[in-house]
């Protein structure tokens, strides 16, 4: 909590990481989103272009039936470990419908449960640097079937519709199948946010998620 004490002016020549939530009568959110609004390092950038590839890789891997979460968490961690970064926490954890929002016994770690269509978790890679910033990227993703010649095969289909910050990917590091899941996924939030914010009448925020989510 801020106080007098330990608090400090913001600038805008920082990164940020907001971790938000909430919960409701049909389900609970967790989603977090790193930005800079001013001019990001490189290292920065690559930084967080490579958590954006882990959350990308995780989110659209295609993997049996009944497999344990901690045999696929390693995806999240590849385009990292490619240049020895790595981070400290797990990948994800499963999501409480208006329940606790670390819902065990879903998720990435050796003591979950193996995934299941139907299953909500978290898939949350970062990166941080001490005293000097810190990313994480953080989506909800249902857990579905695949559709695969055979059967039964599962995927991830990220529900949370947030875009991310484009001050601070690197297209360069990012490979065409990535980006065309980006471009997607940037359609399926215009597709269905934006009708609802002209609902409501609003239009900045509108002109905004138009402007975050082009191709």
């Amino acid at each position: 909590s801020p106080a007098n004490g330990s608090s400090r002016t913001l600038s805008a020549g920082e990164m940020y990481l907001f971790d938000t939530g909430g919960q409701y009568l049909d389900g609970t959110t967790d989603i977090t989103r790193t930005v800079h609004w001013g001019q990001p390092t490189p290292l920065q950038k690559e930084a967080y272009t490579r958590v954006l590839m882990g959350n990308i890789d995780l989110s659209r891997l295609v993997f049996p039936s009944n497999t344990a979460g901690e045999t696929v968490e390693s995806f999240a961690r590849r385009a990292l470990w490619d240049v020895g970064f790595n981070y400290g926490h797990g990948t994800g954890h499963g999501i409480g419908n208006f329940l606790s929002v670390h819902e065990w016994p879903v998720g990435f770690q050796s003591n979950n449960v193996p995934l299941a269509a139907g299953m909500f978790t978290s898939i949350e890679p970062g990166y941080y640097r001490d005293g000097e910033f810190g990313i994480r990227i953080e989506d909800i993703a249902l857990v579905v079937e695949a559709q695969t010649k055979e059967k039964p095969f599962l995927t991830f289909e990220v529900v949370s519709l947030v875009p991310y910050d484009r001050n601070l990917i690197d297209l360069s590091l990012m490979s065409p199948e990535q980006i065309q899941y980006l471009n997607s996924y940037y359609k399926r939030i215009r597709e269905r946010v934006g009708p609802e914010l002209q609902r409501q009448q609003l239009e900045e925020v509108y002109e905004w998620l138009q402007e975050s989510t082009k191709p």
